[in-house]
């Protein structure tokens, strides 16, 4: 399984163990009893990495856009359908290690498990290989993605870019409940400015949670995006 995936990415692993957690879906290690070899650390540390490689892309090849610009372009190209999307281009969904209740339900379809396997995935190479290789692999789907982004309304920024107007003013996303079963969980996340609730939202991943949020709190401003 692994010299298959690495096959398709173009990339020999040294450490094949840390494939192997990236692959490892939450459902899994616990059905497994394995809590601490899933991959939720890896896709923290992956969605860093991918931040820091296409806001370098971004800011060295797309220069001639403005800040408020490169920040919606490079948010539609990894943003989680974009993910996704990339996820599906190396059959990531083939290779992931699901507990049963997530295999039964269409797990390795489901776009939010995928996009963060995909960002797992990237932490593992960093880790195993150094930031040029997950360089290397990243820019194989950004370059291609920056000329076919989706469409996507990125309201955290948007939300942002008008807060920011006033130093003073903070904004804060906090999680405020989870229901549901591994394979169908729901997240709600309501946005703080200060002390003071203007949106909460509802979302099949704590980032959708807070892209609904944002944008319930901009249509309260009366600003449609």
């Amino acid at each position: 399984m692994f010299d298959e995936f690495q096959k398709n990415i173009g990339y020999k692993f040294k450490n094949e163990r840390l494939l192997e957690i990236a692959f490892t879906h939450s459902s899994y290690a616990n059905e497994k009893q394995l809590s601490r070899d899933c991959n939720e650390r890896l896709e923290f540390l992956g969605d860093s990495v991918l931040g820091v490689v296409s806001a370098d892309y971004f800011f060295h090849n797309l220069s001639h856009l403005p800040e408020g610009e490169m920040t919606k372009r490079r948010a539609a190209c990894v943003c989680e359908k974009s993910l996704f999307g990339f996820a599906k281009e190396i059959d990531l969904g083939k290779y992931i290690l699901l507990g049963k209740g997530e295999e039964r339900t269409g797990g390795r379809r489901r776009p939010s498990i995928l996009a963060d396997a995909f960002e797992a995935v990237i932490a593992a190479i960093y880790l195993d290989g150094g930031l040029e290789e997950a360089r290397k692999f990243i820019l194989r789907f950004l370059k291609k993605a920056v000329n076919e982004a989706p469409k996507f309304k990125d309201y955290k920024t948007a939300l942002q870019e008008i807060i920011q107007k006033n130093p003073d003013e903070h904004l804060t996303y906090i999680l405020v409940g989870e229901s549901g079963p591994d394979h169908d969980k729901r997240f709600e996340v309501e946005v703080h400015l200060n002390s003071n609730v203007i949106g909460s939202g509802i979302g099949g991943s704590k980032k959708g949670a807070e892209q609904a949020a944002a944008k319930k709190a901009l249509e309260l401003m009366g600003i449609k995006e």
